[in-house]
């Protein structure tokens, strides 16, 4: 017999969560559908920071917002900007203020910690972990069926796609693939920094570090424990970050003639390096209604990370769906309309901000050109 739910949500990140978890402050049940086979099956990434407007909004509307002060990363604000020689041509400490007295609003925490948090404020069950959908299909009358891997296959009345870049959920609504952004990530990890790696836990600071040359960067991220997150970005083809885990050594060569501090951010690694290439969705992607689905958080409007907009936009979309559901009983219809068209406009301008953003930091003049946004931003 198959299983029907009236709302199911595939995908358990942080979009996903949110939405859930608004909807069982307002009494109403959804089903959770993750691929993962446990909550801690792989790593959920680094540091986030939790916009005022976007993210934290979500955390309030979920009556979370007050425990998540608690996993915030003191310190974490902290900014540095520097060139391929280690100069540093921007910097400032996390006093919680910008350069003008006021409140900068983004406080960092880890994607972990929030995930756990929204994890905690379900019930127990909520997620079916190991649940990975293998295909989706229109039935009509805006019921849909989701088929998972295991075999089984239940029906819905609202079919929420929060699963991510490559969403399974997408193709009903949306020809739309992303695509590689010209820019690919090797991952890193300096475990217990200060004690282990002292020079680079100083090069770094206490939030954020930007070392940038054209078509080249390292950055880099304290996260709690003293762990050292690190990326060295690279304009390169798809391939190079695709299906293999980086050599340091090729990863060193690229960046041959950098100060040798910033380069031990690489050699030093606790970990081998993770390939990463960067994929977004066309700017400004939407899609023309359809009666019980919609998408979420990167499924909806993935783009590279480069306005910090991901993580804080999928969370506001599953609060903003919540409440257009809780706002509108026994209309489904309306409420996703009123959703989606509140969201198009904002995730537009957030992907265009990244994607000038990534051109920004790693085009001609950088770092420069990004020290001067920042500046014109302060005035």
């Amino acid at each position: 017999m198959t299983t029907h739910h009236p709302i199911a949500i595939v995908g358990a990140g942080l979009g996903g969560l949110t939405l859930a978890r608004v909807l069982y402050v307002h009494g109403i049940e959804a089903a959770l559908f993750d691929l993962d086979d446990s909550p801690t099956a792989r790593p959920q990434g680094g540091m986030l920071d939790l916009h005022e407007e976007s993210g934290q909004a979500a955390l309030r509307a979920a009556g979370l917002h007050d425990r998540f002060r608690a996993l915030v990363l003191p310190g974490g604000q902290a900014l540095r900007i520097l060139d391929r020689d280690a100069a540093v041509r921007l910097e400032h400490g996390d006093d919680g203020q910008d350069e003008n007295g006021a409140d900068r609003g983004r406080p960092e925490v880890h994607r972990a910690a929030l995930r756990e948090l929204l994890l905690g404020s379900l019930p127990a069950g909520a997620v079916r972990w190991g649940a990975k959908a293998t295909g989706v299909r229109s039935l009509g009358d805006g019921v849909h069926e989701v088929a998972l891997a295991d075999g089984s296959v239940f029906t819905t009345g609202l079919l929420v796609g929060a699963d991510g870049a490559w969403s399974k959920v997408r193709p009903l609504l949306s020809r739309a693939v992303p695509q590689y952004c010209g820019l690919s990530f090797a991952e890193a990890h300096l475990y217990e920094a200060d004690v282990r790696h002292p020079a680079s836990a100083a090069l770094v600071g206490g939030g954020m570090m930007f070392a940038l040359d054209e078509g080249l960067g390292l950055l880099a991220h304290r996260e709690p424990g003293g762990t050292l997150h690190v990326y060295a970005a690279l304009r390169t083809g798809e391939d190079w970050a695709a299906g293999s885990a980086p050599a340091k050594e090729a990863v060193l060569e690229r960046f041959a003639g950098w100060d040798p501090r910033l380069l031990a951010l690489i050699a030093d690694s606790d970990t081998p390096l993770v390939g990463r290439p960067v994929h977004a969705l066309p700017v400004g992607h939407r899609w023309a209604a359809a009666p019980g689905v919609t998408l979420i958080g990167d499924a909806a409007h993935l783009m590279s990370p480069f306005a910090g907009e991901g993580a804080n936009l999928a969370m506001l979309d599953g609060a903003e769906l919540a409440a257009a559901l809780v706002a509108r009983p026994g209309d489904p219809r309306g409420a996703l309309v009123a959703y989606e068209e509140a969201m198009f406009p904002r995730s537009e301008a957030a992907a265009a901000e990244s994607a000038d953003n990534l051109d920004l930091c790693f085009g001609a003049g950088a770092p420069r050109t990004l020290v001067e946004r920042l500046a014109s931003y302060a005035r």
